[in-house]
């Protein structure tokens, strides 16, 4: 006697499943691993450095170093902000919980050698917390483009003064000639081109909308914001050997800390392009408080960067855990979960 077939609850297993949850455990096994890496190599930095540091260190006010380091943490916020109001655009937005979560502890991989980890972690963490990697590869490659404009107008204000007193850094007027490039790839119509493009050739759906001028200047703006509150951090650790300084010394500063973060940049084999940013802060210093203050203010300038880089990263997952337990999981890129 043949029975009616009976319909079972148990959904079969799709063709490949156990191999898409090994590969997304090895990926996340990988992330977790990298992260760990670029965070010992951030510490490592502040335990061979602080013999140097050490004594400048007892030199300078506690009050002074507590707003350097509140000036540098607004910088990174800043620089934050810059990044996400492209990546928003790009999409639903994120929220700053996630978006900070995803750039400042993807910043840590600048600490290893060759930056390009900085990048390939933001991947990952926009990948892990529901962004496409075409939307967060994208954002990240304009705002790459975005700092290097605001890195140049910022830096009109030191270079000139900076290759007068150190006539072996007329290097860094190459640096210009990056400039109307630069400025040509911010067009709203060629950022959208290169946005469709590229999310074409990673099979993702395109933006529905095309770039703004009002997002390219708002995120402008925020990296020339980020500048001036690093200058402002600089300006006051120099303020400790030379207390005569005045609004046009933080011009400078600021100016000289766009150009050396810069340089950073193109040195990207460097971790965090160490040398190459202290080489320029020390030029820019030095005819106010001397050569050998200049270089250990330059080191202090490190120690705090890394400082509030760790700070920061790890104030940002702590806040991507609260807004996922309060907002739930990002849903905004399809075919991601």
């Amino acid at each position: 006697m043949t029975g009616t077939p009976v319909e079972s609850d148990e959904t079969p297993p799709t063709p490949g499943a156990p191999a898409k949850g090994r590969r997304e455990l090895l990926l996340n096994i990988a992330r977790y691993l990298l992260l760990a890496v670029v965070v010992v190599a951030a510490l490592a930095y502040l335990w061979t450095n602080w013999d140097e540091v050490a004594p400048r260190l007892a030199e300078i006010s506690p009050w002074t170093l507590a707003l350097s380091l509140v000036a540098v943490v607004v910088g990174i916020g800043c620089a934050t902000m810059s990044w996400q109001v492209l990546v928003d655009d790009l999409g639903k937005p994120i929220g700053a919980g996630r978006g900070a979560q995803v750039f400042l502890v993807g910043q840590l991989g600048k600490y290893l050698p060759g930056s390009v980890w900085a990048y390939v972690l933001q991947l990952e963490l926009g990948r892990k917390a529901g962004l496409a990697r075409a939307r967060v590869f994208a954002a990240t490659v304009f705002s790459i483009a975005v700092a290097i404009v605001a890195a140049l107008l910022a830096g009109a204000l030191a270079v000139p003064e900076i290759v007068e007193d150190r006539p072996d850094l007329s290097w860094l007027y190459w640096f210009y000639l990056a400039l109307p490039v630069a400025l040509v790839c911010l067009h709203p119509r060629i950022l959208t081109a290169a946005a469709r493009f590229g999310f074409k050739v990673l099979r993702r759906p395109r933006p529905d909308h095309p770039v703004s001028y009002r997002t390219v200047l708002t995120s402008l703006a925020w990296a020339l914001a980020s500048y001036l509150s690093n200058g402002a951090h600089l300006w006051l650790l120099a303020r400790s050997g030379a207390a005569d300084l005045g609004f046009r010394a933080w011009l400078l500063c600021a100016g000289a800390m766009a150009i050396a973060m810069l340089a950073g940049l193109v040195a990207f084999v460097l971790p965090s392009g160490a040398g190459v940013r202290e080489v320029v802060i020390v030029a820019a210093l030095s005819p106010f408080v001397g050569v050998p203050a200049a270089v250990a203010y330059a080191t202090v300038s490190r120690l705090l960067f890394t400082v509030a880089d760790l700070a920061t990263a790890g104030g940002a997952a702590l806040l991507a855990v609260w807004a996922k337990r309060r907002l739930g999981h990002y849903h905004g890129d399809p075919g991601i979960d």
